[in-house]
Parts: C-alpha cells; structure tokens; sequence
C-alpha cells in the first residue's frame, strides 16, 4: 500500500514540476533584425571611396531607440570602401566611421529603416601619390610619394610597407608574409621606416620599396600602405596593383 502511494506522490510531483516549467517559458515573439544599413566612406580629397581593406575602419552604431547608453555595434569596411549590414533592426541611431587612418569626426544621429543609405566623407591622414612600379625578374619595385591634406596635430608617421598577395584582397589582414615580415615576426628590410612628424623633408621623398622572390609563372597582386601612430595604427593605401611574373 505505501509503495503505491509513494508512486502516486512521485507521479504528481514530476507532473507539477512539468507545469511548472512550461508555465515559466516565454515566447520569444520579437521580430528580427528587419533592415539593412549600407553606404560609402568618402576620401575628402580623391572624393572617390576611401581605399582600404576588409576592417580597415568599423562603422560603428549605438541604437538610442531604448538607451541612452546603448553598447556600441561595428560593421566592418569591405575593401572597396564600402560597408553593409542587411540584418540589423530598425531604430534611432548614432553612427560614426571610426578605427581608420583618417581624422577623427563627429558621429551622426538618424533613422534605420528597412534599405537605408548613407554617404560619409573623411580626411585621410596621408594620400600615397605619384606610385610607380616595374616588375622585373622575380622582383617588384614599388616608388611613391607621401602627401598630408592636414599637417597640424598629424600622428608621428611610423612606417611603409608593401602588401604582396595571390588575389585582389591585399593589405594587413591579407598577405604573403615572407615579402613583408620576416619569420621571427619583425619588419624586414623591405619595410621603410620614417618615424618622424610631419615635415617638408617626408612630402620631397620618393619612396623606394623592393620585394623580391616572386615565383615564375604566378600573378600577384600588390600595393603600398604607410600606418601613423595614432590608437589604431591603421594604413593608409596605394591603389592594388597587378603584377604578372614571366615563366623561366
């Protein structure tokens, strides 16, 4: 008889706490992300898209529809300048181009809804101008000048480096390493350092960068970025170029 009663108690009991969890089980019946947010960074002086790489600069977002204090949300740059999301939700936002080589500016406040757009313009801290190269053999040498839309308050420019890859998605997140670090992780000599502030001296110079070891018969794809000492230490970039190398 007890041992019947004890099955019946246990019954009840798993039956109650059954209940009990379906009673505390929320339906999530909040919509999902149900917008898009794309656009371009503008280069202030070229006026054409700002060239960059993959995380070259994050946009980021503070939705101010629910709090005053929202915890920010990046997008990352794609190589041609551009930016999309084509999940996030709706709302009231503050967004600011910002963790690139360009002069801080002022974030912007507006509405996110449904496939919306927006143009940003930036000054970049340097322009890379009159780049050359000549490939020859298994080398590649790669001249340029450095130029400053704004002098004033510019980071301590640190260095330039060449970028060497087997596709078009070329920069520091996206290289051969041999041709640009060497094994023990360090600059090798194909790295130029300045390490100076801005000067007449940096915008006379023509750079000089020469890789070498290019192998026969492949095609690579290759550009130029000078990175400053600011918090992101970021690069600012040379168009890409191609560089087909002969078969022996």
């Amino acid at each position: 008889m007890n041992r019947s009663i004890n099955t019946v108690i246990v019954a009840f009991l798993g039956a109650a706490c059954l209940c009990l969890g379906y009673s505390c089980t929320k339906v999530d019946n909040y919509a999902g992300p149900n917008s898009s947010f794309q656009g371009n960074l503008i280069d202030s002086v070229t006026g054409k898209n700002m060239l960059t790489e993959t995380g070259g600069y994050q946009m980021q977002l503070k939705e101010l529809s629910w709090s005053d204090n929202p915890t920010p949300y990046y997008i990352p740059s794609k190589p041609d300048g551009t930016f999309e999301d084509t999940r996030i939700f709706g709302g009231h936002y503050s967004v600011l181009p910002t963790q690139g080589a360009f002069w801080p500016v002022d974030s912007v406040v507006m509405d996110i809804k449904g496939n919306t757009t927006k143009t940003f313009t930036v000054v970049p801290y340097l322009e890379i101008t009159n780049f050359t190269h000549v490939a020859a053999g298994d080398s590649l040498v790669m001249q340029f000048q450095i130029s400053a839309p704004r002098t004033a308050g510019l980071p301590t420019i640190i260095d330039a480096w060449p970028f060497v890859n087997n596709t078009p998605f070329v920069g520091s997140t996206a290289y051969i390493q041999p041709y640009t670090i060497s094994a023990g992780g360090n600059p090798n000599k194909n790295t130029v350092d300045i390490n100076s502030s801005w000067n007449a001296g940096i915008g006379a110079t023509t750079y000089e960068i020469r890789v070498r070891g290019l192998l026969p018969g492949r095609t690579y794809y290759a550009r130029v970025g000078v990175r400053l000492n600011d918090s992101y230490k970021k690069f600012d970039y040379s168009d890409v170029i191609t560089v087909p190398v002969a078969t022996k």
